[in-house]
């Protein structure tokens, strides 16, 4: 029986460059998407998946988002006063317990590989999950929490995989596939951003992944790759030959907020899902006939 999968990575280091000046002085990953903040999405995706223990992997000026979840007393007792109660519970129901987010510094931006590495004394010896805030699925099941139920029947490691043209291969790790169900997928090989002409398939990882806590030796050795930075892809397909490495199609609706049109996408969708906004935003489309 696989082990519990109780802890996650989020590498929040990056910069948010495509989105200055925005990011100028506020970190990429408090975007808010309608009116919650995209690392916030992620963390409840992990918290319904039963993450207990959450390991931001930050950089200089990023403290917002450890005080996101923290208590904000001056606040609540402002709340409180005015009789909102309501609204402070709504804020309280979402914090994280006590103790349960960390944080630690990638002091260099060396890539994805470097960043998770960068935590592993808050993992240990156990399975963890690694989640990218850029990729916000909506889905009636909680992405990580499909990937959990499907960890727990196969082990090993597990990431999250859709299709994408073949012109885009170059933009993506990306799976040779060994076996594929239509669900999951065995893993033979994984290539970091392949010239579409040589991609072994166009299966690419998402921005979720199950890892074994054996990456880190591969991590450790800090080899640089596409980029010259150190490719979380590369250290899985060295470990490749130590353990079983599974890919998972999901069921929900990804939408790269990394991207411009992507954020923008995906403020519609989730507005127009909301009992409170969702019918006077459809009438404001009509209006503008789109």
């Amino acid at each position: 029986m696989a082990k519990i999968v109780r802890k996650a990575v989020f590498p929040v280091a990056g910069l948010g460059t495509r989105f200055l000046p925005a990011t100028k002085v506020m970190p990429k990953e408090m975007l808010t998407v309608v009116d919650k903040p995209l690392i916030q999405y992620a963390l409840e995706e992990a918290a319904a998946a039963g993450i207990e223990e959450f390991v931001f992997v930050t950089s200089r000026a990023k403290g917002v988002l450890e005080d996101h979840f923290d208590r904000a007393p001056e606040l609540e007792d402002t709340l409180s006063r005015r009789g909102k109660q309501d609204v402070l519970d709504q804020l309280r129901s979402w914090l994280p317990k006590a103790g349960s987010v960390v944080s630690t510094r990638q002091q260099e931006p060396l890539g994805l590989g470097h960043a998770v590495w960068c935590a592993r004394e808050f993992i240990g010896d156990e399975p963890f999950a690694v989640l990218l805030v850029d990729d916000l699925i909506k889905s009636k099941t909680p992405c990580l929490k499909q990937m959990v139920d499907t960890h727990a029947k196969t082990g090993g490691s597990l990431v999250l995989v859709e299709d994408v043209p073949r012109a885009m291969t170059n933009r993506y790790g990306i799976l040779d596939v060994a076996s594929d169900d239509g669900r999951l997928v065995k893993v033979k090989g994984f290539v970091e951003k392949p010239d579409p002409a040589v991609a072994p398939s166009t299966l690419s990882i998402i921005g979720r992944y199950i890892l074994e806590p054996q990456i880190f030796d591969y991590l450790a050795r800090q080899q640089r790759g596409a980029g010259n930075e150190i490719q979380l892809t590369d250290a899985m397909a060295a470990m490749l030959t130590t353990g079983a490495y599974f890919g998972m199609r999901y069921e929900g609706q990804r939408f790269d907020c990394g991207d411009k049109l992507g954020f923008l996408k995906a403020n519609l969708a989730f507005g127009l899902d909301r009992p409170d906004l969702g019918q006077s935003l459809r009438d404001f489309l009509k209006e503008l006939k789109v």
